[in-house]
């Protein structure tokens, strides 16, 4: 009986991660396929070759407690090439991950407010110890929404982190992720270093 348990166990476990594994490959497709539908985007279809990732890993997905923080101020967010973007610090986040309790901060775009497609657009910046490594300098994002949480708790898959613009060439306005989402941790999940050639707008 027990054997057979176990076995049961180990099949809804391999399904699970075949599930996972393709829905990963599929979200990467889509990302892919977004940046030949953007008029802005920094990439061509021969660039996206230079594309990489780390294999899909579910350890990376966790459930984080949401903290609604209260009476924030707008703050200007520094970007890469030198100007700012304004932002609002909406939420923070706790979780652990690979045996550490980490904290992040979730900001709302100011300018994407009026904008009805990306109101309820939560911006999750972030840097970590993969940085300059494995993994672009700049820190990487991830994209959540507001009705991502639920009863107090939102689901963050670092799977789905990716690179901003400014990791494929200059002349983009990226937020410089700030101190408070610096992870002391490597994120080995995402997107990793683009290696084709940074272009110069």
């Amino acid at each position: 009986m027990k054997y057979c348990i176990f076995l049961l166990f180990l099949c809804s476990s391999t399904v699970f991660a075949q599930n996972y594994n393709d829905q990963i490959a599929k979200h990467r497709e889509e990302y892919k396929a977004d940046f030949i539908k953007e008029t802005r985007s920094p990439l061509k279809k021969g660039d996206l070759q230079y594309l990489h990732f780390f294999d899909a890993d579910s350890t990376y997905k966790i459930s984080a407690s949401v903290e609604i923080l209260k009476n924030e101020k707008v703050f200007n967010m520094p970007t890469y090439d030198g100007t700012s973007k304004e932002f609002i610090r909406y939420a923070q986040i706790t979780f652990k991950l690979k045996g550490k309790r980490l904290k992040m901060t979730l900001y709302r775009n100011i300018s994407l407010l009026t904008n009805p497609a990306y109101k309820d657009l939560l911006f999750l910046p972030f840097t970590d110890e993969s940085n300059n490594k494995t993994t672009y300098g700049g820190g990487r994002y991830i994209d959540l929404s507001l009705n991502d949480i639920k009863d107090g708790f939102l689901e963050v898959d670092f799977n789905k982190a990716y690179n901003p613009y400014c990791a494929y060439s200059d002349g983009y306005r990226c937020p410089v992720p700030p101190e408070e989402n610096d992870l002391a941790i490597a994120i080995m999940a995402g997107e990793k270093n683009y290696t084709g050639e940074k272009k110069h707008k």
